[in-house]
Order: C-alpha cells, then sequence, then structure tokens
C-alpha cells in the first residue's frame, strides 16, 4: 500500500532545490536501497541456516495457514511504511526500513529455499538468475523516470486497484487450492514495474530533502515485489 509522504515546513521540498541538493538526496535513497538489500541478504541467510524456522514457515504454506502469513506481512509491512514516510525523525524511519526488511526476510523463506532445492535438482542457478534479471529491470526502469523525470503519480489508482485485485485472486488460490499460474506472475511483474516507476518518480516529484530512508523504503518494497515474481517465474518447472 502507499504511504504518501508528509511535509515539514523546516524541510524544503525537494523539487524546488537545486541540481547537487538533488544528486545528493538521490545517491543517498539508492544507497539506503543497496543497504536494505545488503540487509536483506545477510537476515535471509541466517534465517535459512535456522531449520526450524525453515520448517516453520514451509508448514505455513498449507491452506488457510498462509492466510495468517499474509496478514501479518502486510500490517509489519504498512506499519513500517507509515512511520518511515510520516516521520521527520531519522531513527523512526531507520526503524521503519528495519522492520520493513525482516518482514520481507521471513516471507521469503519458502519461495527462496524451494528456489535453492529445485536449482541443486537441475543443476541451474535459478537464484542468481532471478536476482539478476531484477536487478536489471528495476535499473532500467529507474533509469528511465530519472533520466526523463516524467511525473508518473497518475499510477497510483492503477496500482492500488491492481494490488486489490491481485490480493484477492491469491486469497481466492489458497481458498479454492488453484494455482496461480505464469500469467498471474506476468501480471504481478507488471504491477510492480509500475510501481517502481511510480516510486522513482515520487523520488523526483514528493519527498522533502529529510526523507531519503523513507524513499528508499517505497523503492525497496517495489524491488522485493519485482523479486518475488521474477522468482516465482524462473522457479516453474
Amino acid at each position: 500500500m502507499d504511504n504518501n509522504p508528509q511535509f515539514d515546513p523546516e524541510f524544503e521540498s525537494l523539487i524546488s532545490v537545486n541540481e547537487v541538493e538533488r544528486a545528493a538526496f538521490y545517491r543517498k535513497t539508492y544507497a539506503h536501497v543497496a543497504l536494505a538489500t545488503l540487509l536483506f541478504i545477510v537476515i535471509e541467510t541466517i534465517f535459512l541456516n535456522i531449520p526450524v524456522l525453515v520448517e516453520f514457515m514451509l508448514g505455513m504454506l498449507q491452506g488457510w495457514k498462509w492466510f495468517i502469513v499474509l496478514g501479518l506481512f502486510i500490517f509489519a509491512t504498512n506499519y513500517a511504511e507509515k512511520i518511515a514516510h510520516t516521520s521527520h525523525d531519522k531513527g523512526i524511519q531507520y526503524l521503519g526500513l528495519l522492520l520493513f526488511v525482516v518482514a520481507e526476510a521471513l516471507i521469503f523463506i519458502p519461495l527462496i529455499y524451494i528456489a535453492i532445492v529445485m536449482g541443486e535438482m537441475n543443476g541451474s542457478d535459478t537464484l542468481n538468475q532471478a536476482a539478476i534479471t531484477t536487478l536489471a529491470l528495476f535499473t532500467g526502469l529507474s533509469a528511465v523516470v530519472l533520466v526523463t523525470k516524467k511525473d508518473f503519480s497518475f499510477l497510483r489508482s492503477i496500482i492500488m486497484v491492481g494490488s486489490f485485485v491481485a490480493l484477492g485472486i491469491i486469497i481466492a488460490g489458497v481458498i479454492f487450492g488453484f494455482n496461480l499460474g505464469l500469467v498471474f506472475s506476468g501480471g504481478m511483474v507488471l504491477l510492480a514495474s509500475a510501481s517502481i516507476l511510480y516510486q522513482t518518480s515520487n523520488l523526483i516529484h514528493k519527498y522533502s530533502t529529510d526523507q531519503y530512508v523513507g524513499a528508499s523504503l517505497g523503492l525497496f518494497a517495489s524491488l522485493m515485489l519485482l523479486f518475488w515474481y521474477v522468482l516465482s517465474i524462473f522457479s516453474r518447472d
């Protein structure tokens, strides 16, 4: 879910500052995206080396139990986004980013574990291939916005509607036990790509100069959504 950044009169809107200050904001934001990604890798590696936790998360894939995981994940990530985007306190912003990274690492356990096992069985490097593809897409989409400086705020309503529709399909899939399939994953890749365009556009047009941590969380969230469905596609038999 999107949480619009809240402004404080003490800080300047990014759109009103000069190119040097704006470039510094971009560097800080993408440095924090990189740090969040590195932290995700570290935490995920730790989680995957805790057999009890892996078994527990794999067990939660069964039927209604996945609703609990989704519910807790949505609650945690929405709360993390809210405090990171609405506070001008750096400590609170970092707390939101940390909470979001931990929540992502937890929900990714089953998908990454399955991808690793399948990769070992098939002799393929599914995980790294998906990661490289995701990074290339993320970089390309971000570059389009940063170079053209086009305002993609019109995508907000499309992303919100698409997210609710996707959630409904996921819930129906869990209830009725049908496979969401390649078409659904492809559609979610498109939705994640739209989210990256929207979040990068916010980077240019919506934030104030102190909100690079919140901005990085928005981009990291879109990056993780894209990675989830790219990895889902690569993990198919």
